[in-house]
């Protein structure tokens, strides 16, 4: 997957407002997890994380979407989250009220922290 595939993907958003949310989302997820790798997935962006899925993000028609793939990552931010839509493992926002990029660089190593985790469970612990 090149980035500039994940460009197309962004510049057919429609919206400006939500592009340039998605855009911004982007940067700040690839700030936190520099070693993560862009890909599509389930036709939206997508960063993974030692070859496994971390977070991925999308527009719809009403609003943004952060898809955290982990409502057990999600649950030590849900009074941060309050003012948010969420489901589980997903954050809906507004373009005018996006997410903050400390509250998503914290959500996404969180994301990280737990996927080390299970990486080091699948190894027996080593």
């Amino acid at each position: 997957m090149t980035a500039s595939e994940i460009d197309t993907l962004l510049a057919a958003v429609e919206d400006a407002d939500k592009r340039a949310a998605l855009e911004h989302l982007r940067g700040t997820i690839r700030a936190a997890a520099p070693e993560a790798e862009e890909a599509i997935s389930y036709s939206v962006p997508a960063f993974k994380y030692r070859g496994r899925p971390l977070v991925s993000y999308a527009a719809a028609k009403g609003h943004c979407s952060f898809f955290v793939m982990s409502g057990t990552a999600l649950e030590p931010f849900a009074d941060e989250l309050s003012g948010y839509s969420t489901a589980k493992g997903t954050i809906r926002f507004q373009p005018a009220k996006p997410i903050p990029d400390d509250l998503v660089a914290r959500i996404v190593r969180a994301r990280m922290a737990e996927t080390d985790a299970a990486a080091t469970a699948r190894q027996g612990g080593k």
